[in-house]
């Protein structure tokens, strides 16, 4: 049996998640309401703007009960604004924002830059078979730090060739202070990355939260 698998529906690129999770062989479907959570396997919390979804998840009475199943032992996968909400500490974040927890990182919002210096790039990713995984990078955060019960999945690459991911964006991190920045953790039944795997057509990285889910 496919197991179901949620996709915080309150911002940020959704429909992506979705599609890429269905291809990674679970039920996929959209959440706005704390009752649709006692019916999930697992959770995905999209790429967006973190400080927006963290106001949303309060505004709709989701962030209470969904802190409450991460504690419980919810499988989660955040990307991008998913890793910040995932993480217990965040630099630069606004003195207000406020993080679902879970994760023993500390992770640096817009890390890589600006919406200017979006990029994509690979990573040799822990976990994923099949060679690098195409990554992209949008205002990107990275793990400052890990705790000693988070496993490091991923790191950037020196810059090389990679494909910029839009007219003026950088052409890779990797150089100087990028290089071999903390990109992708996990700790238990929590998965996280700075980058979207879900709009570069390519779906191991859910599917390495699907066999999360599956565990």
């Amino acid at each position: 049996m496919k197991p179901v698998i949620g996709v915080l529906a309150l911002q940020g690129d959704v429909r992506e998640h979705v599609a890429a999770l269905e291809v990674a062989g679970a039920r996929a479907v959209t959440v706005r309401r704390p009752t649709e959570l006692a019916a999930l396997d697992g959770l995905v919390l999209p790429g967006g703007e973190s400080t927006t979804i963290d106001k949303l998840l309060r505004i709709f009475e989701l962030f209470d009960p969904l802190r409450a199943a991460i504690a419980a032992g919810l499988p989660v996968y955040g990307s991008c604004a998913g890793m910040i909400l995932l993480a217990d500490r965040v630099l630069g974040a606004t003195h207000d924002q406020q993080t679902l927890g879970g994760l023993d990182v500390t992770v640096r919002r817009n890390a890589f830059g600006r919406q200017v210096d979006s990029f994509e790039s690979s990573v040799e990713m822990t976990g994923v078979p099949g060679g690098p995984v195409p990554a992209a990078f949008i205002r990107a955060p990275w793990v400052e730090q890990a705790g000693p019960g988070v496993q490091v999945l991923a790191r950037t690459r020196h810059r090389g060739a990679s494909v910029p991911a839009a007219p003026g964006a950088v052409p890779a991190a990797g150089a100087g202070e990028d290089a071999g920045r903390i990109v992708a953790v996990r700790q238990g039944t929590l998965l996280a990355t700075s980058f979207h795997p879900e709009i570069t057509g390519d779906a191991r990285v859910h599917e390495l939260f699907v066999a999360i889910v599956k565990e």
